[in-house]
């Protein structure tokens, strides 16, 4: 008989199986609001540096709050966090709906609940990521992420494109209710879900905030993992916050055809990590995660250079198939290394990196594209993504991500 995938692995767990598929169906209406709140502040505005201002407002949070969101995964249960942030969210949608239905909204109103919503965001990720643990094993880790990642970018794929129609049928006030809607799903999930109670205390802290800071600094491969981290989220905050600005901006494609685009990036990234997860064994997750970065400067380059629409959408999908790979891979890397007294905080490194630090690509990404275009900016963001990741692959020792490196 032939060994099971990383994937099947995971799925043999009853509150993992009822986690991805509450968070599936919420992760779409995330998506469909995600595309509104773009297309409405753009439409209100008519600015590329508002979008990178809702950009920086929506992730400003995570960055200054992680480190307390980390210390609080490690110190408090994680499926309690978790279930508060997902009420949050559902309160966060409803007041954009209601807002924007009855023509009250402003770019003001935008701008606040994006921010409101980032800071749910800097205590959901870490805590929700941290929880795989408790919802798998230390062995079916790994699948367990590479599963919650194809959540992630199908709804990154459906959502988009969702979101783009029903803003060009019904605007988007619509889209901002079904995301509230689809939150029952999730919270649904987590009530059912049943923590033994010997996981429900993470277990001793290990220090304060600043400990977990020095833990994360010493282990070179973590520190290497975060850094790479954090230098693709750099690189991808310009084809993410301009996409409104290249799809009409560039080829006067409208709503719909960022819907494409948005759906494009999502289907590729959901075709790498379903390859990942397909897998049978967890090794050589450093060379995925170096290559998939050098892959992705590969498709930024295609970015910038694009003379036609559809070259831009094979971009998309080339970018999204390497960027979720890395990120996948990095992930894995971190959560098979890391001890568990500092899971918590280590993952709130890891959330500052890969979602922290958008608000300062979104604010550079929007500034520049304002003085030299989107592609001088893509071309700049091609560069970077170049030398984080030879110097990823040349500073990071081999490692193999297997059940015994888990702490």
């Amino acid at each position: 008989m032939s060994e099971p995938t990383l994937a099947l692995r995971a799925l043999r767990h009853r509150n993992f199986r009822l986690f991805i598929a509450g968070l599936g169906i919420s992760l779409i209406g995330t998506w469909i609001q995600s595309i509104a709140q773009s297309w409405l502040i753009y439409r209100l505005t008519h600015s590329e540096w508002y979008l990178g201002v809702v950009t920086f407002c929506a992730h400003a949070p995570v960055l200054l709050l992680s480190p307390i969101a980390g210390l609080a995964a490690d110190r408090l249960p994680r499926h309690r966090i978790v279930l508060l942030t997902q009420s949050l969210f559902l309160l966060q949608a409803s007041a954009l709906a209601w807002l924007t239905l009855t023509d009250r909204v402003a770019a003001s109103h935008v701008l606040i609940l994006a921010a409101l919503l980032g800071c749910a965001n800097a205590f959901d990720i870490p805590a929700r990521q941290s929880l795989m643990v408790q919802l798998t094993s230390k062995e079916d880790l790994l699948g367990a992420i590479s599963l919650n990642s194809v959540a992630f970018n199908t709804a990154r794929t459906l959502g988009p494109s969702i979101g783009g129609l029903l803003v060009a049928r019904f605007g988007e006030g619509v889209c901002f209710a079904v995301n509230a809607v689809s939150f029952v799903a999730v919270l649904g999930s987590l009530l059912l879900i049943r923590i033994p109670r010997i996981a429900a205390a993470p277990g001793p802290a290990g220090g304060g905030i600043g400990e977990g800071l020095r833990y994360a600094w010493r282990e070179t491969p973590i520190r290497n993992a975060l850094l790479l981290c954090g230098a693709m989220t750099l690189t991808n905050a310009p084809p993410l916050v301009l996409g409104p600005a290249i799809a009409e901006g560039l080829f006067h494609r409208g709503a719909a055809g960022l819907g494409v685009l948005m759906a494009s990036f999502g289907l590729g990234a959901t075709a790498g990590v379903v390859q990942l997860s397909s897998q049978k064994h967890s090794r050589g997750m450093r060379d995925v995660a170096g290559r998939g970065a050098a892959l992705y400067a590969f498709s930024l380059g295609l970015y910038a250079a694009a003379p036609a629409f559809w070259i831009v959408v094979g971009a998309a999908f080339l970018g999204g198939y390497a960027f979720f790979r890395q990120n996948a891979a990095n992930n894995a890397l971190i959560q098979s290394i890391v001890e568990e007294r500092y899971r918590g905080r280590v993952m709130s490194l890891y959330t500052m990196m890969a979602v922290g630090v958008l608000p300062m690509g979104g604010l550079l990404a929007g500034a520049g594209a304002e003085l030299g275009g989107p592609r001088i900016v893509l071309g700049v963001s091609c560069a970077c993504a170049v030398c984080a990741a030879a110097a990823f692959l040349r500073y990071t020792r081999s490692i193999d991500v297997s059940p015994c490196n888990a702490s």
